[in-house]
């Protein structure tokens, strides 16, 4: 709980806040822990989280890097949300490290899985602007 859920709430925390680089701090306890498998807790919530403050500052590559971690351990994922919206999140870190092709194909990803949703959940509209605008 010290090392891992906690660290991961106060990151959630200080991204709310602003604070990018005190969240990444944070999350430091965390990653001996990741690929673990809490019952309680999504052991890839630190690295989705870390993936966010990366965004937060502006470091597409890096953050492409954390969410293709959640990406690509899916067994430990689930059918956890954070599954499918690190793939919006990956879109987003792909275009803002100037790859379009790639983001256009986790953009499409993350609408394919979501192809059912209630158009009207933000993240859903967001990631069909974001797409449209990448075309």
């Amino acid at each position: 709980m010290q090392n891992y859920s906690l660290p991961s709430i106060r990151a959630a925390i200080d991204l709310q806040n602003a604070d990018a680089a005190a969240a990444i701090q944070e999350l430091r306890a965390a990653e001996p822990y990741e690929l673990a498998y809490p019952e309680d807790f999504n052991s890839l919530t630190p690295a989705y989280v870390r993936g966010l403050a990366c965004l937060q500052m502006g470091n597409g590559k890096l953050a492409a890097a954390e969410f293709q971690k959640v990406i690509d351990h899916p067994g430990i994922v689930g059918r956890s949300v954070l599954g499918a919206m690190a793939r919006l999140q990956l879109g987003r870190s792909l275009a803002m490290s100037g790859d379009s092709a790639a983001a256009r194909k986790s953009y499409n990803a993350f609408l394919a899985l979501w192809k059912d949703a209630d158009p009207d959940v933000p993240a859903y509209k967001e990631a069909k602007a974001e797409l449209s605008k990448l075309r």
